[in-house]
């Protein structure tokens, strides 16, 4: 197919509930969905927990069945990835060369993973959890005796990925470069709360440690060089330190972006007839005092694509949707409202050694998001009090457990 109404670029949530939406809004017009990997569009969270625990098969994440494609129209090309995007024509070139005309595109590619710089980065045993293949390969390496892991990254997908090795086996040790674990998205609470699970699960759990090679023979990993020269044996390293957005062709274009592609309320980028959705999409958010920030979840991935839709259907609506987050680890359920960004206090709801709490994150004395540890009541009731803009008249209030925050909420209103 060399030419397309729409060319929607990434074949993850995001892509195809873009593709999905526009159907759905009524959009006639032919469409086409790029993806560089070889598979249907498939869910990405499940890749550190449920399907690299074995509990899930790959048909089990797929979004669609293979059929739904066809059935709607939407033709799928696998295996293509876009390197350049010409605006004034309107054509996108493929790294075998070819070319697709487009009417207008969506841009929805995520993020690569970021990859240590260190030696040693690219030895065999070095993974990403990042894609199918990348989680297949760990797979086959714990099948043939791999038995000591270490990840480096206490961030989710690194959590994630410890907490489901540890349950298959693996001795694991989270090395992060800060004090705490999460330190970039969640309070010093639950950060101690989950270092402390995972200690007891039998992880070893290193904070403020640096890395500063990996150590390798033949061409494959054996252990990870710490900066104070400790060696830890491994026969595995999960590298989990973030993504760095995939938008070099449209920054080439002259797209204006630099931490991805900057975006308006109604997902389009600068360049003409392109929008910009997911991962890879900079844009002011309400929820983040109006800074501009990339959101790197389902949710948002999901609701800028039906944003997006709606624009090329003719029926804008600006971008506003709450976000909201959630984690697996062990037994523990984390979901979370709001965006914590810039928060000067938190308070504790219930007691963390019940392992069901919350943290309520404020900002000059207004609720600007939850953490929920199996506590679905809160994180429900909790999206009111982030959506109103909640500003208790004594913060101290929010700590009850046995008070319901739709009442403090209701009383407010009244």
């Amino acid at each position: 197919m060399d030419q397309a109404d729409v060319v929607i670029i990434g074949a993850g949530h995001g892509g195809a509930q873009a593709a999905i939406a526009l159907r759905q809004n009524g959009f006639a017009g032919s469409i086409l969905l790029v993806g560089r990997e070889p598979e249907i569009p498939y869910e990405r969270p499940p890749l550190s927990k449920e399907y690299l625990a074995r509990e899930k098969t790959f048909e089990r994440i797929c979004l669609r069945p293979e059929a739904f494609w066809g059935d709607k129209q939407i033709t799928l090309m696998r295996s293509a990835e876009v390197v350049k995007v010409d605006a004034a024509t309107h054509q996108l070139t493929l790294r075998d060369g070819a070319t697709i005309s487009y009417g207008q595109v969506i841009w929805a590619t995520g993020g690569d993973a970021r990859r240590l710089s260190c030696e040693g980065s690219d030895l065999a045993g070095v993974h990403a959890v990042r894609t199918r293949a990348d989680v297949d390969q760990l797979m086959r390496e714990i099948d043939a005796g791999a038995s000591r892991a270490v990840v480096i990254g206490g961030g989710y997908i690194g959590l994630e990925a410890a907490a489901v090795l540890t349950k298959l086996g693996v001795a694991v040790t989270v090395l992060e470069m800060l004090p705490r674990v999460l330190a970039r998205v969640a309070g010093a609470t639950l950060s101690a709360f989950f270092e402390a699970e995972h200690r007891a699960h039998g992880v070893d759990l290193r904070t403020a440690t640096a890395v500063e090679s990996i150590a390798g023979t033949d061409g494959k990993v054996t252990g990870v060089l710490l900066a104070g020269g400790t060696t830890l044996p491994a026969d595995i390293v999960i590298v989990g330190i973030g993504i760095v957005p995939a938008v070099g062709p449209l920054l080439s274009a002259g797209a204006a972006g630099g931490n991805g592609v900057d975006v308006d309320e109604f997902c389009r980028t600068s360049l003409p007839d392109i929008y910009a959705i997911g991962d890879c999409a900079a844009q002011s958010n309400a929820f983040a005092n109006n800074a501009v920030v990339r959101l790197e979840s389902v949710q948002n991935a999901n609701d800028m694509a039906t944003c997006a839709a709606k624009a090329i259907c003719g029926e804008p609506a600006a971008y506003g949707a709450t976000p909201w987050f959630w984690s697996n680890q062990y037994d523990l359920k984390l979901q979370t409202v709001g965006l914590s960004l810039g928060f000067d206090r938190e308070v504790v709801r219930g007691d963390p050694a019940t392992r069901s709490f919350a943290v309520i994150y404020l900002r000059q004395g207004q609720v600007i998001a939850l953490d929920c540890v199996n506590d679905v009541k809160d994180f429900v009731q909790g999206r009111k009090l982030v959506e109103a803009g909640f500003k208790p008249a004594d913060p101290g209030s929010l700590a009850d457990p046995e008070v319901p925050l739709k009442d403090l909420l209701a009383a407010a209103d009244g």
